[in-house]
């Protein structure tokens, strides 16, 4: 070690001395080095680095098991008694998403928000910017109204001033009290949890079922486990609880167990088994970009034979050559993964603005430590591994025998490693083809899938009625809203307009439970059965497109005074009315005492869960109630929050504009917000496999490229040496034709073997790909298929032009070749 320092030196002046072979050399390790860089700075940000929470192992998420699904939201009482019983958390708190008409300092605005318990930012170690959080109790059904507010809403209504505490924030019609400011880096995606600009105690929610035991109203919680207590001691601690309170109250509580998840999978498990698949494709990118590199450093290491074997005449050891080779070797990875880096940086912002929405940690993700010692080190083992093939050819012979080398032709001992490296390239090259191949044609078998309703030209709205309509009777609510459908359908552009409440097509779910007429109605709730409700009006079939099978959709006269109806799917018809006509029979809907209600229609099934998970899911059927029949204490409810869904005409622009230009007439106090296309609801459904798809092709284009200049680095090499040969060959009468097709011949047989091999390594790999996949096998014929043809076809583009060139070589020049 004592001539390293020389070596590096040396090694320094060897790269500026040809800089050309450097330049390519540290260009493809840095592409090899960049994308791996990139891809391990999303998987640490998201997968490996600990979540920003004070002994983040220690929390967990909540959720109630139910008879008809798990993970389900949690009732408020049943939270209470879970809080107050359970033997292994130190802290329990819950959180539910909303949203808030606030008034008073501008025009009308909707802002997102959250009521969640007092100890919930307690819990989680988040401490405010300004003021302080909530206090104990201030979570209590008629507690004072008190709110805290993000950094970002004290920024742009409050100008970021520190008096901000005490001062009142109007939200649906109601004033709040400011006593914190939740910091700007505080960012939590989970169930009944978003990132919001408000947020206020449980008990301010004036829902009338709050208090219900059996309710779940998208309430879900957070917890602390004591220290010392593990997973597995806490499930037992919540059986046992949840089996007691299902004996205390067997009407609602009978058959629900709690559902207790590490707080990081319950944020990231979802996202793991893809990461880890791309993480392992551009690991195959590095390897192809190293197998390229160590092709070009045994060609050079042959042109430099006479060179080592001087050294050794003057009294170099054979391990002194050797640490020669691999300080160059690490000189140049040094200086790739430099280079890498910087394309990493560029990349990571690429990256981020292509990442799902919905993917979470994001703001997590960027250059730290750990990806600064991921790329060193990965570094070093690309130097160690590409300079391992030269030093080892070195080694095989004595160095003085180099100097009776006269470089006429190579044998094919020679560039038996340098075929193993292409081949090894094309390989590898194979399984990143097919496995971008399969999760296309998977992509575009999922984007086939009819979703049961018409996308096209259909955007949802949110609207909160002037904060005056808060406390208004129901009837006059109902009236505003009919007076909304009514402005809104005159509009120009708009075809059909209809309020939406309870479940959003690929955007939120609702159930309702019911039975039978002729039925006894079940002791238990979760006896009942359950269904998918969509509570509309009458136009909601023509904004749709849904499908009539059967009887009639819901009309105008279906209001608070008709007899009670609904329309039920297929789905519903065949389960619950097997070989029967559904229309004409009648249901109890689970209010009150039972409200009996006739079905008058059938409808075909809309993908509520998604055009991928619906069939997965054991909650398929659906009922559409219509909105006016809905019950007071519901009605109530909606001024501060609806739902619009609205058809306009072909082709029809700046249609959102005219909404809220139509609105503003109505109310300046009246909100729109939440604008989205159902296209692009559907589009954001498919994110994630949209963005594995992106990066799969990404890494499987870089690996064709590396493997076509690898193939071709090789073709030029074995034709510079062997212009002797081919110049004897066209000598005695050899055409054009057959050095073409001699050259050819030697491409191809590598690229078949290479073919073979990666369709061998895909068959027993792709496995770990099977749940990433919809509608295709992951051994697809038609796959595999196309990925060898294009595979070959593009190995011999890359050995045409060295076989071209051969067949131009004089063999006057070439028996002059030395």
């Amino acid at each position: 070690m004592t001539g390293l320092p020389q070596d590096l030196r040396y090694a320094l002046r060897q790269i500026g001395k040809n800089r050309t072979f450097a330049a390519m050399v540290i260009l493809t390790l840095a592409l090899g080095i960049g994308v791996n860089t990139v891809m391990f700075t999303v998987v640490n940000g998201v997968l490996l680095s600990p979540l920003p929470f004070p002994e983040p192992d220690r929390l967990v998420t909540l959720h109630e098991n139910k008879p008809n699904f798990e993970g389900g939201s949690l009732s408020y009482p049943n939270f209470q008694d879970w809080q107050n019983l359970s033997h292994t958390f130190a802290a329990m708190a819950v959180a539910r998403t909303t949203t808030f008409s606030q008034t008073g300092a501008g025009p009308a605005e909707q802002v997102n928000g959250n009521f969640i318990s007092s100890d919930f930012f307690s819990l989680l170690g988040v401490k405010p910017v300004v003021g302080r959080g909530f206090a104990e109790g201030e979570d209590q059904v008629g507690a004072a109204p008190l709110a805290m507010i993000s950094t970002e809403l004290w920024r742009r209504k409050f100008s970021s001033r520190p008096e901000v505490t005490g001062k009142t924030l109007t939200l649906d019609g109601k004033d709040y009290t400011i006593v914190g400011v939740v910091p700007a880096n505080f960012h939590l995606l989970i169930p009944g949890f978003r990132d919001s600009d408000v947020f206020v105690p449980i008990g301010q929610w004036s829902n009338p079922l709050l208090l219900k035991r059996g309710a779940g109203l998208g309430i879900h919680g957070i917890g602390r486990l004591k220290s010392g207590v593990s997973l597995e001691q806490a499930r037992a601690d919540m059986a046992a609880l949840t089996n007691s309170l299902g004996v205390a109250f067997p009407d609602v509580d009978k058959g629900i167990s709690a559902q207790v998840v590490p707080l990081k999978q319950s944020m990231v498990g979802h996202v793991g088994s893809f990461l880890v698949v791309l993480m392992a494709a551009v690991g195959f990118v590095l390897l192809i970009a190293c197998a390229n590199v160590g092709n070009l450093l045994l060609a050079r290491s042959t042109t430099r034979a006479r060179e080592f074997a001087v050294r050794a005449t003057l009294g170099a050891s054979m391990g002194r050559v050797m640490q020669q080779l691999f300080a160059e070797s690490i000189v140049l990875a040094v200086a790739g993964g430099a280079v890498g880096l910087l394309f990493a940086v560029l990349g990571t912002r690429a990256a981020l603005s292509a990442l799902p929405a919905a993917l979470p940690r994001a703001e997590q993700i960027g250059l730290d430590r750990n990806v600064l010692l991921f790329t060193a080190a990965i570094s070093l083992a690309a130097g160690l591994l590409f300079g391992l093939a030269p030093a080892l050819r070195i080694s095989r012979r004595p160095l003085q025998e180099r100097l009776k080398e006269e470089g006429r032709g190579a044998s094919g001992v020679r560039h038996r490693v340098q075929n193993t490296f292409v081949v090894a390239e094309i390989s590898l090259a194979v399984v990143l083809l097919i496995g971008a191949g399969l999760t296309v044609r998977s992509l575009l078998r999922l984007w086939s899938i009819d979703p049961g309703f018409n996308p096209h030209n259909v955007l949802t709205i949110g609207v909160s009625l002037p904060p005056s309509m808060m406390n208004a009777n129901p009837g006059k609510i109902r009236a505003a809203f009919r007076n909304f459908d009514a402005q809104l359908a005159s509009t120009p552009g708009i075809r059909a307009v209809s309020l939406l409440w309870g479940a959003i097509p690929f955007n939120g779910d609702d159930e309702v439970l019911f039975w039978a007429e002729g039925q006894a109605r079940p002791s238990n709730e979760n006896d009942m059965n359950w269904a998918i409700d969509y509570i509309v009006e009458p136009d909601y079939l023509k904004a749709m497109q849904i499908p009539l099978q059967r009887g009639r959709f819901l009309s105008n006269t279906d209001n608070e005074r008709a007899p009670a109806v609904v329309v039920v799917d297929d789905v519903f018809a065949a389960k619950y009315f097997p070989n029967q006509d559904p229309v004409g029979k009648r249901i109890y809907l689970n209010r009150g005492d039972g409200q009996l209600a006739e079905i008058v229609g059938v409808v075909g099934h809309a993908r509520q869960w998604g055009l991928e998970e619906d069939d997965l899911q054991s909650l398929r059927s659906e009922i559409y109630i219509p909105c006016m029949q809905m019950p007071n204490d519901f009605i109530a409810m909606a001024p501060s929050g609806s739902a619009v869904v609205i058809r306009t005409d072909d082709g029809a622009t700046g249609i959102e504009e005219t909404i809220r230009r139509a609105n503003a007439k109505m109310s300046s106090e009246q909100a729109i917000f939440g604008v989205v296309t159902m296209d692009h609801m559907i589009s954001q459904s498919l994110a994630s496999r949209r963005f594995v798809m992106i990066l799969l092709i990404t890494f499987a284009s870089l690996a064709l490229v590396l493997a076509s200049i690898g193939i071709y680095g090789l073709i030029s090499y074995v034709v510079a040496e062997r212009t002797h040969e081919i110049g004897v060959r066209m000598a005695l009468g050899a055409r054009p034709a057959d050095v073409l097709s001699l050259i050819l011949r030697g491409g191809g047989k590598l690229a078949c073997i290479g073919i073979a091999a990666g369709l061998i390594a895909a068959a027993s790999l792709n496995r770990f790909m099977a749940g990433q996949l919809y509608g295709v096998k992951a051994s697809d014929p038609a796959t595999f298929a196309a990925v060898s043809i294009v595979l070959m076809a593009v190995a011999l583009a890359a050995c045409y032009v060295p076989a071209r060139r051969a067949t131009r070589i004089d063999p006057s020049e070439a028996l002059r070749y030395d």
